[in-house]
């Protein structure tokens, strides 16, 4: 997917770098779809590892909030071609499994209880804890990524023009949901 695009995977490709024919991969896979609901859980699992990993010595608060943000922008641009099927709709008609789904909505169900929690302890006003604010959230960092992804590919993180400035598009996010803000 690195090299011919997420849409431009194919089973006879997989099946030759493999050392494979085309329909042994069939015994795994029952479809095309099925190798990129796979590959869709495999990036939901690694996603959310980098994120527990960045998560667990941080005391609770919005420094959570933010070591999340740079683990996920981080995963993002070392898994490009995972992090777009995860993020985008590269491939006509793929959606992926109800469990597979799944563990993406838990995912977000988690990010959720981080905005939650800083709520509660007084660092964000109570709209940062609903489903626009996660959603506000995720378009700064899909927009972030995707920037970084289409301009500057290979520059990596935190280097890039566009993940340099990761910090600042959670500040301004922080920012609207000051505690002393009104929404």
């Amino acid at each position: 997917m690195r090299q011919q695009g997420v849409g431009g995977l194919t089973v006879s490709e997989i099946a030759r770098r493999m050392g494979i024919r085309g329909p042994s991969l069939y015994k795994y896979f029952p479809s095309l779809h099925a190798v990129y609901d796979a590959l869709f859980a495999r990036g939901v699992r690694g996603n959310a590892e980098a994120v527990r990993e960045a998560l667990e010595p941080m005391p609770p608060g919005l420094d959570r909030i933010r070591a999340g943000v740079h683990a996920t922008v981080r995963w993002c641009l070392g898994n490009q071609a995972l992090a777009q099927l995860l993020y985008w709709r590269p491939v006509p008609a793929f959606e992926p499994s109800p469990e597979s789904f799944a563990a993406s909505a838990e995912e977000m169900g988690a990010a959720r209880a981080e905005l939650a929690d800083a709520v509660r302890r007084g660092e964000l006003q109570e709209s940062a804890d609903s489903d626009d604010a996660l959603r506000l959230l995720t378009i700064l960092m899909s927009g972030l990524i995707s920037q970084q992804m289409a301009n500057e590919p290979d520059a990596g993180y935190p280097a890039g023009l566009f993940a340099r400035l990761t910090d600042d598009a959670l500040d301004m996010f922080l920012a609207h949901y000051e505690p002393t803000r009104r929404s």
